[in-house]
């Protein structure tokens, strides 16, 4: 890893401007992989759930505890930055089929949503607000009029090893990083110093007379 920053500084020298725009980036990449070791926390829902039209769906959003005190809401539409927040804590929205209720003991908050239709299938999600970016979790919602009984929404159990797995991913990429980035300031250095030295020792023939 460390030849390899060394070999990528020295083209960069040979960028104009090009050292300090790595620079910037490196430093960009070093801020997002920490920010989002610190700001993605476990959270889950079923990825889909069916439930007859004309009945009523609840769905069941599991959190770690550290998010007791924290927004919850349930949003609808495919893209999560274009969608339509339905019902949130602490006060659930006015609505006529749908209610959201936070279980902080339990850490679990439940969507239920009633009287369904064909225009409620759609893609829905569990998201908790925090500072810096929201934690979501996509839910897909089909409505049948062949289904009788709503398939269990029992929220599905947090796989702590994947999360402990990509935690340790970042951490790794942030150390990596970090020594990428202090191998190439002190490549650059050295020869910038190289430079000043040999120019400081090259006599012109001119000077020679």
């Amino acid at each position: 890893m460390l030849p390899l920053c060394v070999v990528l500084s020295v083209l960069i020298m040979k960028i104009p401007g090009g050292c300090a725009g790595f620079l910037d980036a490196t430093v960009l990449f070093l801020i997002w992989l920490t920010k989002q070791t610190v700001g993605s926390g476990p959270l889950s829902a079923p990825e889909e759930v069916t439930a007859a039209i004309g009945g009523s769906v609840t769905v069941a959003c599991q959190y770690d505890p550290q998010y007791t005190s924290n927004t919850k809401y349930w949003c609808r539409g495919a893209v999560y930055i274009l969608c339509r927040i339905v019902v949130k804590t602490p006060r659930n929205r006015d609505s006529d089929r749908s209610f959201i209720a936070d279980n902080k003991e339990a850490g679990v908050f439940t969507v239920t949503m009633t009287s369904l239709n064909y225009r409620d299938e759609d893609v829905y999600w569990c998201v908790i607000a925090i500072h810096g970016g929201n934690i979501r979790t996509r839910v897909q919602l089909l409505v049948s009029h062949t289904v009788t009984v709503v398939t269990p929404t029992a929220p599905m159990a947090l796989n702590h090893d994947e999360i402990s797995w990509w935690a340790t991913l970042r951490w790794i990429l942030f150390i990596l990083m970090l020594c990428c980035l202090i191998s190439t300031h002190i490549a650059v250095w050295r020869i910038q110093a190289a430079k000043k030295n040999m120019s400081a020792t090259t006599i012109s023939p001119s000077q020679l007379t």
